[in-house]
């Protein structure tokens, strides 16, 4: 076996997995009102954008090779409905025409309401609890903004229970029947979200969101939640967080012919990014946990580390 591995040209051409940078999504924050960037502490290197600079920062993923970003909306205002999500001139309503006008980028809105409750809950309350059904109309309405805007795909990540049914709907009722859905159907109840609720101003205010995500204890509950996505028309299923969550990844994998996104989050990124920064590990170690990604299974990887990757391969 030794001769597989004897130079870097016979290791690149036994290699059974690698990235691709055609593969990877970047995730980009916008915020309403801010000029130029605003840096996020907890994760070294990535900041929010305004829409003043934005078209810039997208042209330059897009010359490093990037070809799809996750973009996420920090709001003026929020309310008890998060009806800022669905504002005609919202802020990630006017960040994808934008994009949509400068770059031949896919750009995915996130579809949640998060950012946009006053709770900072993923829907409408009843009580202390998120309603279901009334939250799902809701996020109807938001994908039809979006689609209204020019988006090609969205990605529901609330874990409400039919929301990728609801909207499906709603985008075929409103004649928009050609736009995606990329569902983050195993989003698990993690730990690892600490840094982005500080980019997305997103903390609950009470509580936590254990009562509609995923328990982390379990993987074959993911299995049946991928199932009904599938089902209800999702084009794209996701496992979230990836690093932590492999094994739920290959099991997907081994079960399902759809395309899987998995999405490397903030606290994955941030560990690795302090590590390295403090000379812990080598940052080649970047690359080798994107590569377990893609070797366990996923078709795209969501990651904070694509305009890093991007740039080292090519040399901008």
């Amino acid at each position: 076996m030794r001769r597989h591995r004897e130079t870097a040209t016979t290791r690149d051409l036994f290699a059974e997995s690698g990235i691709d940078v055609n593969r990877l999504i970047m995730p980009v924050f916008v915020e309403e009102g801010l000029k130029g960037t605003r840096p996020i502490n907890s994760m070294p290197g990535i900041s929010r954008y305004g829409l003043d600079v934005l078209p810039e920062y997208l042209l330059s993923l897009q010359d490093a090779g990037i070809r799809a970003v996750l973009l996420f909306g920090i709001p003026l205002k929020k309310d008890a409905e998060g009806s800022s999500a669905y504002a005609e001139d919202g802020i990630v309503q006017n960040a994808i025409r934008i994009a949509s006008s400068k770059t031949g980028m896919l750009v995915i809105p996130d579809l949640c309401m998060c950012e946009y409750t006053q709770s900072g809950h993923c829907g409408i309350l009843d009580g202390s609890m998120v309603d279901n059904d009334r939250t799902v109309d809701v996020y109807g309405r938001i994908a039809v903004s979006y689609a209204k805007s020019g988006a090609k795909m969205v990605a529901p990540s609330g874990m409400m229970d039919g929301q990728v049914r609801a909207i499906r709907e709603a985008l075929d009722k409103n004649g928009f029947r050609n736009v995606s859905i990329m569902a983050y159907s195993a989003k698990y109840a993690s730990t690892l979200y600490s840094p982005f609720r500080e980019a997305a101003d997103s903390t609950p205010s009470f509580g936590d969101r254990r009562s509609y995500q995923m328990d982390p204890r379990n993987a074959r509950e993911a299995m049946t939640e991928m199932e009904l996505d599938i089902k209800e028309g999702a084009d794209m299923i996701m496992v979230k967080p990836a690093l932590f969550y492999l094994d739920v990844l290959a099991k997907a994998r081994a079960r399902f012919d759809i395309p899987i996104a998995a999405y490397s989050v903030s606290a994955e990124y941030s560990m690795i990014m302090n590590a390295v920064n403090a000379g812990l590990v080598q940052p080649e170690v970047i690359n080798e946990a994107i590569t377990s990604i893609f070797r366990a299974g996923a078709d795209s990887v969501i990651t904070y580390f694509a305009e890093r990757i991007a740039r080292q391969e090519s040399g901008n």
